[in-house]
């Protein structure tokens, strides 16, 4: 059987420096390890404009390119289109006509001035994700390129970005990127409850090793930074036993405080693989991520939808320690594969089972 795809970095680390995080950090980092949403959310902790340039850089989005400015002001007007008509909210000056559309992801973070502007900026965010995601997924179903080359575009992206986070000084050691082969694929599929190819998040994974268990905040912190929109963790996928709320908040920037969120990062195995040993421990979760559709000539099928699709891929971070202790006993991988496929033999094999006991049953006595 055709292995899976396996690509592994293992160039020495640069050496460590202290990287403190700042409240956007905080705050990204706790949606990637809870899998919430950012449709819960009442604010966001845009600082300037060179924060909002670099989360829309995440995007793909370049704020000095005229038609990703003209992308971006289509999906403010269309929010707010959306909220006059259906929710018949009405907004102020700055946010109805804003000069530049980034001043409202700072309005949405705003403590000082008026409350309700605020909030009705939160909102507006809130509805420029969910519209461009949407047109995304449109753009997505109508372009004639495949899933394997947008999958490639992706990794490529991906592999670039995470040697970009080992020359960073945070005590990156090794990466590992993967793709499943087909038998993989097939075996998942049939081991799961709800098996439909569309439930299959981790086609692309990269695993993130780093050398001390205080090395992971930071680290989650430049990926939410440079990697990857923290906005599109897919909710309810994260899995988190290794950092709780402490393990955040230590690496706060002196001077900066976050908002309380109704949802810590608590240590939780939520969308813990129901193979695994019950003493694995790993961050992981599940992202759409961002690839730039090429442009072609004389073809307008990216209008109005912008060139922005997204593909699934899935992240993992564990410290040295941890990453050694998963690979023996009962957490060893050849277990874990044997577990799995012990599942979908007797999957396949309970039709045959239950035919056999009907046939017992109408045997004459």
């Amino acid at each position: 059987m055709r292995r899976d795809l396996l690509e592994i970095d293992t160039l020495p680390p640069a050496p460590p420096r202290r990287r403190w995080l700042e409240a956007i950090d905080v705050e990204a980092i706790r949606l990637f390890l809870t899998g919430g949403s950012v449709v819960d959310w009442y604010s966001v902790a845009f600082n300037d404009h060179a924060d909002v340039d670099r989360y829309l850089a995440t995007l793909l989005l370049d704020v000095d390119s005229p038609i990703d400015r003209k992308r971006l002001r289509y999906v403010f007007n269309e929010a707010v289109s959306y909220l006059e008509e259906h929710l018949h909210l009405r907004f102020p000056p700055e946010l109805r006509a804003p000069a530049d559309v980034r001043d409202v992801f700072l309005l949405a973070g705003e403590r000082k001035g008026f409350r309700r502007t605020q909030v009705l900026a939160c909102v507006i965010l809130k509805l420029m994700h969910t519209i461009h995601h949407l047109e995304a997924a449109d753009l997505r179903f109508r372009t004639p390129i495949s899933e394997y080359e947008l999958n490639r575009r992706a990794h490529a992206r991906i592999v670039t970005s995470l040697r970009h986070l080992q020359d960073a000084g945070l005590g990156v050691t090794t990466f590992y990127g993967s793709t499943k082969s087909r038998g993989s694929v097939i075996t998942k599929l049939l081991a799961k409850a709800e098996n439909v190819a569309a439930t299959l998040f981790d086609k692309l994974r990269y695993r993130i090793v780093v050398a001390e268990h205080s090395d992971l905040a930071p680290t989650l912190g430049w990926m939410t930074r440079n990697l990857f929109p923290f906005n599109y963790v897919i909710p309810r996928q994260s899995h988190n036993n290794l950092l709780g709320p402490d393990d955040l908040t230590r690496w706060l920037r002196p001077g900066n405080d976050v908002e309380e969120q109704d949802e810590l990062p608590v240590l939780r195995v939520s969308a813990k693989n129901e193979h695994s040993g019950s003493s694995y421990r790993m961050i992981n979760a599940i992202v759409d991520f961002p690839v730039r559709l090429p442009e072609v000539p004389g073809d307008d099928r990216n209008d109005p939808f912008g060139q922005v699709v997204f593909v699934l891929a899935e992240f993992q971070v564990v410290d040295e320690v941890t990453a050694r202790s998963n690979e023996v006993g009962e957490n060893a991988h050849h277990r874990y594969k044997s577990r799995q496929t012990s599942v979908v033999e007797r999957r396949l094999r309970r039709g045959a089972a239950a035919r056999r006991r009907s046939l017992h049953d109408e045997e004459p006595g």
